[in-house]
């Protein structure tokens, strides 16, 4: 199974994963920056699919990180993923993005059997959610996904940026306080999953809050 992977949530990343090919990774990108998204987004995953000799007819499946982020920067990899599985004709599944980084967290040698993944959410709070960790198993979502204050999290190891940016409020392993949830490890997230036979959701966004851009209401006429 060959899986086109995307995520938007926090930088741009892209991946190809599969189980055909050694540690399940055939090609795959990413920014460091947070805020380019849709510039960046669709020219590199062209310059992957051609480096890697992939072209539509040869993804079996499409998933993408539907959050939580940033509403603009998470739009554009699902509006991404949308269009190339419409186009293509494949199917599209979405994971929540802190799965990435829980995924990261399991295959290293910093893993512990429950932890707190976060990621900045800005306005001085993050995005968060709790795992739970068995051998030889994928991480668990136990709750969340979540937006609060850093002060607010549960007493737990802490992994990601979100917790790198409040380290005086959360124990934040200092291997993981720069990273960011990558469409690698959400490709393999996904990978394991449907090769198990399991089922994944759908593309629908976790934003957790309302655009900051609103539609205006209907203007009162002058009496």
């Amino acid at each position: 199974m060959l899986i086109l992977a995307i995520d938007t949530s926090a930088v741009a990343s892209a991946a190809l994963v599969s189980d055909a090919v050694p540690e399940s990774v055939l090609a795959s990108f990413s920014t460091e920056d947070t805020r380019s998204h849709a510039e960046v987004l669709a020219p590199g995953i062209e310059e992957m699919l051609a480096e890697a000799g992939v072209t539509g007819k040869h993804i079996d499946a499409l998933v993408v990180g539907v959050g939580p982020g940033p509403f603009t920067g998470l739009r554009s990899g699902i509006a991404t993923a949308r269009t190339l599985a419409f186009v293509w004709g494949k199917p599209l599944y979405g994971l929540v993005s802190l799965d990435a980084m829980a995924l990261e967290v399991a295959e290293s040698g910093a893993a512990v059997p429950e932890f707190l993944v976060a990621t900045d959410a800005r306005r001085k709070e993050v995005y968060w959610a709790r795992y739970s960790l068995a051998e030889g198993r994928l991480p668990v979502l136990e709750d969340g996904p979540h937006v609060s204050f850093a002060a607010d999290l549960p007493n737990l190891p802490a992994f990601g940026a979100g917790a790198g940016l409040y380290s005086d409020a959360l124990d934040a392993h200092p291997d993981f306080a720069q990273e960011q949830p990558d469409a690698l490890y959400l490709g393999q997230f996904a990978l394991a999953r449907l090769s198990a036979g399991n089922g994944l959701p759908d593309s629908t966004p976790l934003y957790l809050r309302e655009s900051d851009a609103q539609v205006p209401g209907p203007r009162k006429r002058a009496l």
